[in-house]
């Protein structure tokens, strides 16, 4: 029988709201440098120097203020005059600030974009899990979950599940985890899945999944409803539950 979760609920309960999009932090220092960038554009060797002369009178000025002790903006604008003035400095006479021939610049601008793009793949992997907590969800409230066979990613959609009920053991997500992964259903039928939920599922599913399996060498007729001792064995003891069926491996034939 498919348990109520929350336990005592018994109403369908709204779908999650989605994953917020991820912003990018405010950086300061990066900040600073633009404002630099931006300020130096056009600008001779000359016009650099007397910026950056500029910037240390401030830096200096800062300094006798603890509240200004620890400008990092500040400090980035210094350093990019510095930097810049020695950029124009070893330039041909006569050349002009432009941040599209800044090989500094370039190198973030590429930096910044592989950013974004991590950003929005950890976005869609969010998006893509919190839907299919919302579909497990609606499984378990059909009392189909385990009807249903697991896909690749559930072990995170798994976790979604018990993130959004404040930590609460999702007794029978972990049940279903459990015996997919014992029986080799779904995804669980590629060796390397398998080997991969290790480092995905709670030591409890991975000694009840050991113990199932064992279990039903030695019994292949035996029914789900017979074995529910090893799923309350595995969460109460995991570490016993997985020596018992390392010992239990031990007694078939074909290990001797």
């Amino acid at each position: 029988m498919t348990r109520m979760w929350p336990p005592g609920g018994g109403t369908r309960r709204p779908l999650a709201p989605r994953v917020a999009v991820p912003r990018e932090p405010v950086d300061p220092a990066r900040i600073g440098r633009r404002v630099v960038r931006r300020r130096a554009k056009g600008m001779n060797a000359g016009a650099v120097a007397a910026a950056l002369e500029e910037a240390r009178f401030d830096a200096r000025q800062a300094s006798r203020h603890e509240d200004l002790a620890d400008d990092v903006r500040g400090q980035a604008e210094l350093a990019e005059w510095e930097r810049l003035a020695q950029l124009l400095a070893t330039a041909p006479s006569g050349t002009v600030y432009s941040p599209d021939a800044d090989d500094a610049v370039r190198a973030e601008l590429v930096a910044d974009a592989a950013a974004a793009s991590a950003r929005e793949a950890e976005l869609r992997e969010a998006a893509r899990i919190a839907a299919r907590a919302d579909e497990l969800q609606a499984l378990r409230e059909l009392s189909t979950l385990q009807q249903t066979e697991p896909r690749t990613g559930d072990e995170a959609a798994r976790d979604e599940l018990t993130r959004r009920a404040g930590g609460y053991v999702q007794a029978d997500v972990d049940a279903w985890l459990a015996h997919a992964l014992a029986t080799h259903r779904g995804h669980y039928r590629d060796p390397a899945a398998r080997e991969e939920a290790a480092g995905l599922l709670t030591p409890p599913v991975l000694a009840h999944a050991a113990l199932l399996a064992e279990l039903a060498r030695l019994v292949p007729d035996a029914v789900v409803d017979q074995l529910a001792f090893a799923a309350r064995l595995a969460t109460a003891e995991p570490e016993a539950a997985g020596t018992l069926a390392v010992f239990l491996a031990r007694a078939r034939p074909e290990a001797r």
